[in-house]
């Protein structure tokens, strides 16, 4: 095989809000960091263990804007992108390295009525709102099924 693949796949919560750096020559990046969770249970001890895992996500230009303008800390969200490693001095001297998630896609898996800070509340509203929906609809069918003639 002579080709080489850099994809990675990601659902996750935010763990801060979007941070953006505007350029001047119009261009926007953003970055925010995204938790993953690994829970399973030791065979050994019989306990329950949970692993979280930190990934730094880069968003560009008017992508950056979009997760600014709607992910908020705490949100669940699908990225997908790339591997990026970035090294750089400190201060001090100090050679850095850090990893970064350079995002090609993205979508939001929060409802957008739903927020991290106070999800029974939102989720409690959000009810009637869906039921009210499935109402009307179950309306509108119940009249279509009038005039229909077909068997199913």
């Amino acid at each position: 095989m002579t080709g080489t693949l850099n994809k990675v796949m990601l659902i996750g919560h935010t763990g801060d809000d979007v941070k953006m750096h505007y350029f001047e020559g119009g261009g926007a990046i953003g970055r925010f960091p995204l938790a993953t969770n690994e829970v399973y249970t030791n065979k050994s001890t019989g306990q329950r263990v949970e692993n979280t895992e930190w990934h730094n996500i880069v968003v560009r230009n008017k992508a950056a804007e979009i997760c600014e303008k709607y992910l908020k800390k705490g949100d669940k969200v699908y990225v997908e992108g790339r591997l990026k490693s970035r090294k750089w001095t400190d201060d001090k001297g100090i050679e850095r390295y850090s990893v970064e998630i350079q995002c090609t896609d993205f979508t939001f898996l929060t409802p957008k009525n739903e927020t991290a800070a106070n999800p029974a509340q939102n989720s409690a509203s959000a009810k009637p709102d869906s039921n009210t929906k499935n109402d009307t609809f179950a309306n509108q069918t119940k009249g279509n099924e009038e005039e229909d003639d077909l068997p199913f």
